[in-house]
């Protein structure tokens, strides 16, 4: 589901901000319903928050889905802009929501932010998929319910591709170089973003072996290797054949359809844009990987439905949570294939999501499963930072990626002892 507030400002690679001015952001709006959640036999006020979404249909929805549920009164606060403060602030006051929509990170459970919610799941459990269950967990304990996985890869056109005599890149320098072919006065060879490539700094240390932690949780983005997949994203930078100054942003296929690209980086949400506009001239990759020793790689992202610990009616909102993104399969089902394409995260929905069992839709969900990696919850916002620092003074200032990984190193080993001891 595109539009900047969500992908930019919230997703794991962008981070969540880790503090807001507390009244500012939220205003005097805290989304909750004006009567009940008394006593005497008055229903709960319940309040859930989401950010903006960018397809049509998605707040009617979440609207719907509230107003179905008799147990409680659901007041849906829908946020354009920056969500990501706004939600950092809500969740230090008692002013804040009940339920959220967000991406876990170790910090929301060490400074008591979420409640664990492996009670509600009971056998629905073993139909979630286990990437999703794992992202969302921290010592054992399920704290979010995945909505939808949200995978991210490169979109192409197949006629420009084939007027080129192109075939999709299995290695980054086929990218780069097939991004130097494509590029003419009328179309860019590739779009990752007007930042120039910010969004695939994950995916460029991925393809070389990488990772943000290891195992033991240590940084995984060291070594030469490492510096050279950060080296190459400079190289495309300057290779002249980037889109930048697009009309929006990487999460929107605007600029890929309009024909001012040949290449971008997208989310499978925008698919059915992209069918309707172009029909059966795309095709999708995954991030190739950075040599013979390398993989490809995608981000799984997605959003996770979380209850907040300041919550004053905190049964009340597990059970609402219980109701519609673990009881109510046919809500789960419209959220994910009616609103833009996204893999359900229940294992049943997804196998018998039709529209994602052919073409190009199909694809995706074979590239998530083979090469799809998502973040854990041990990948903090004060991580990601640092992280976006490096490829940022990389990509945009031609910054030595050995320096900047040691910079990035030890903000990230900061950060580990500090959570770890």
């Amino acid at each position: 589901m595109a539009g900047l507030s969500r992908r930019d400002l919230l997703r794991r690679t962008g981070g969540l901000a880790a503090f807001a001015a507390l009244t500012a952001a939220c205003g005097g709006n805290t989304g909750r319903p004006s009567g009940g959640g008394g006593s005497g036999g008055s229903k709960v006020n319940l309040a859930q928050w989401y950010h903006q979404y960018g397809e049509n249909g998605t707040k009617e929805a979440a609207l719907k889905y509230a107003k179905a549920y008799t147990d409680a009164n659901v007041a849906v606060e829908w946020t354009p802009g920056d969500y990501a403060s706004k939600l950092a602030s809500g969740l230090l006051s008692s002013n804040g929501p009940d339920i959220f929509e967000s991406q876990l990170n170790i910090g929301m459970v060490k400074s008591n932010q979420v409640v664990a919610l492996d009670d509600i799941l009971g056998d629905a459990k073993a139909d979630f998929n286990p990437n999703d269950l794992q992202t969302n967990s921290v010592d054992g304990k399920v704290y979010g319910i995945k909505m939808i996985d949200d995978p991210q890869v490169f979109y192409y056109r197949k006629s420009l591709f084939d007027k080129a005599g192109i075939k999709p890149p299995e290695t980054v320098d086929d990218l780069i170089a097939a991004a130097k072919a494509l590029t003419t006065d009328k179309v860019k060879g590739i779009f990752v973003g007007n930042d120039g490539g910010i969004i695939i700094g994950g995916p460029a240390l991925w393809s070389s072996g990488g990772a943000y932690l290891t195992a033991d949780n240590k940084p995984g983005f060291t070594g030469d290797r490492a510096a050279q997949a950060f080296a190459k994203l400079h190289e495309l930078y300057d290779s002249k054949s980037l889109l930048l100054g697009a009309p929006a942003d990487w999460a929107d296929p605007s600029a890929f359809v309009q024909g001012l690209t040949a290449i971008q980086w997208c989310g499978l949400w925008a698919m059915p844009t992209i069918q309707k506009a172009l029909g059966d001239d795309f095709g999708v990759f995954a991030y190739p990987k950075l040599d013979a020793q390398g993989r490809p790689s995608l981000p799984s992202g997605g959003w996770t439905q979380f209850v907040s610990a300041k919550s004053a009616n905190i049964e009340a909102a597990k059970a609402f949570v219980k109701w519609l993104w673990v009881d109510n399969l046919e809500f789960q089902e419209d959220w994910n294939l009616n609103y833009g394409f996204h893999i359900p995260p229940r294992k049943s929905l997804a196998a018998k999501a039709t529209k994602l069992q052919q073409g190009a839709a199909a694809e995706v969900v074979k590239l998530n499963q083979d090469h799809g990696i998502v973040d854990l919850p041990a990948w903090t916002p004060k991580m990601i930072t640092a992280f976006n620092d490096l490829t940022t003074n990389v990509i945009r200032k031609g910054a030595d990626p050995a320096a900047e990984i040691t910079k990035a190193e030890k903000t990230v080993t900061t950060e580990l002892s500090r959570l770890f001891g």
